[in-house]
């Protein structure tokens, strides 16, 4: 497990196996931001926010992602039944996290406002001592979660459709830690055209 100095690094979960349904099956990891799928950014960003190592789950167009991104030095990790919904990947991504990692940072390849400083907030709230937190925008949860290693099997077991996380931190509400984000980064997600229009995705 990589360590930054004495303290074993969190490896970061980027979920990516959408299809894009509603935006007429065009899968989220495809989608082009500054030149460079989308799942790329994501990778960059956790990357930057002090995440070690990186697990990507891809579902939808698995081998065309893969062929055009460049996710070297990522575990890749495929789930095929992608199309019921989030909580599938959430299982595979935490199977595949190294032995011994104190946490995991999850985030979304369609959250492009997600930022390296929002990624290092959560990582120091977790040296602080959180088990559970999340990025906060004006009082409300958004994206990324970070989820202590004590919560895996449960966040695994309530991962189903496509609840993700949900019922776990619903079941842990008052151990939550929202941390808020809302000045160093956006929690839009990428649902529609006019969406992609707005943050200049192709």
């Amino acid at each position: 497990m990589p360590e930054l100095g004495d303290v074993p690094a969190v490896p970061a979960l980027v979920l990516a196996a959408g299809g894009g349904r509603r935006l007429g099956g065009r899968p989220k990891a495809l989608l082009g931001l500054h030149g460079r799928p989308l799942v790329e950014h994501a990778v960059r960003v956790v990357r930057e926010g002090g995440c070690a190592p990186v697990v990507v789950v891809l579902g939808a167009a698995r081998d065309q992602v893969a062929a055009a991104a460049d996710l070297t030095d990522c575990t890749v990790v495929a789930n095929p039944d992608w199309a019921a919904g989030m909580g599938g990947s959430l299982r595979a991504g935490l199977a595949a996290l190294p032995p011994g990692s104190p946490a995991v940072l999850v985030t979304l390849v369609d959250t492009p406002g997600v930022t390296p400083a929002a990624v290092a907030r959560l990582l120091a709230a977790h040296r602080d001592g959180a088990q559970l937190a999340a990025a906060g925008y004006a009082g409300r949860r958004g994206h990324p979660v970070l989820i202590g290693a004590r919560h895996f099997a449960e966040a695994a077991a309530g991962a189903t459709g496509d609840a993700g996380a949900r019922a776990l931190l619903a079941a842990h509400r008052a151990e939550l830690r929202l941390v808020e984000c809302g000045d160093v980064a956006v929690p839009d997600d990428l649902d529609t055209p006019e969406d992609l229009e707005r943050w200049g995705v192709d």
